[in-house]
């Protein structure tokens, strides 16, 4: 199982939901942080509760549908001068809920991708020469397995993009102790899953970061959360590495 401890991840859309539960869980395994928001005074509740922990904070923030302000905030990433070994790609819009779905704007598509696609592949390609030149990373991109929604067809478009950004790229390193791959944490009771979701955000841990942990040297997978709800770090790891192959 990879050790985190010491190192650092970059985790985007950590002031909230998923991401907040993921930067406390990332820390209380020793791993230092960049945690990323829109603002930074969103993310100073975050950053005081893992600084209590032992690790090393940063914090950035960036508008994820500003190209902009995404290669502004990667510029300020390098001026740390620490190696970033993990990047999870937490942060995600869903834009709408269209009923008459024929009406979908053209915006809900150009919207979504900026944010749920581009944002991270950009993000990838910038990190992922240096991890190559490492010899080690971990990059884990957050997806929905939302399936026949046309009410929701620009985020879920854009998702699927990632997925195939996703698998096409963790080809180029599978076999290696760099690994992308993809993760879900499910319908959970978020900011954007709603509060009829039948999943407390509590049930994506661990499974919502077991991709980082994975130590394989496999990539592409769609590492569900909920398939891991309710085990420990160990277990899921496990199950991860048994059950879940890669499909190059």
């Amino acid at each position: 199982m990879t050790d985190v401890k010491g190192k650092w991840a970059f985790i985007t859309g950590a002031a909230r939901g998923i991401g907040y539960l993921t930067a406390l869980f990332m820390a209380q395994k020793g791993c230092n942080l960049i945690l990323h928001s829109r603002s930074k005074a969103h993310t100073v509740k975050v950053a005081e509760e893992v600084r209590a922990l032992g690790v090393s904070v940063y914090t950035v923030e960036a508008e994820l549908s500003d190209l902009d302000s995404v290669a502004k905030m990667l510029e300020e990433i390098d001026s740390f001068g620490v190696r970033v070994d993990f990047v999870l790609n937490n942060a995600g819009m869903q834009i709408a809920y269209r009923v008459d779905y024929f009406k979908t704007p053209a915006s809900d598509y150009t919207e979504s991708f900026k944010m749920n696609t581009v944002a991270p592949a950009m993000i990838m390609y910038h990190f992922l020469p240096k991890m190559i030149e490492n010899g080690f990373g971990r990059i884990l991109n957050t997806t929905s397995g939302i399936r026949l929604k046309p009410q929701q067809a620009g985020y879920s478009a854009s998702k699927a993009a990632l997925d195939k950004i996703t698998i096409d790229l963790g080809s180029t390193v599978n076999g290696t102790d760099v690994l992308i791959n993809l993760t879900d944490p499910g319908w959970c009771r978020t900011d954007l899953g709603g509060p009829h979701a039948p999943n407390a955000p509590e049930s994506a841990i661990p499974g919502i970061v077991v991709g980082v942990f994975v130590d394989d040297k496999k990539s592409g997978r769609y590492l569900g959360a909920q398939n891991f709800a309710g085990m420990t770090l160990e277990e899921a790891v496990t199950k991860a590495e048994r059950e879940f192959d890669s499909p190059y």
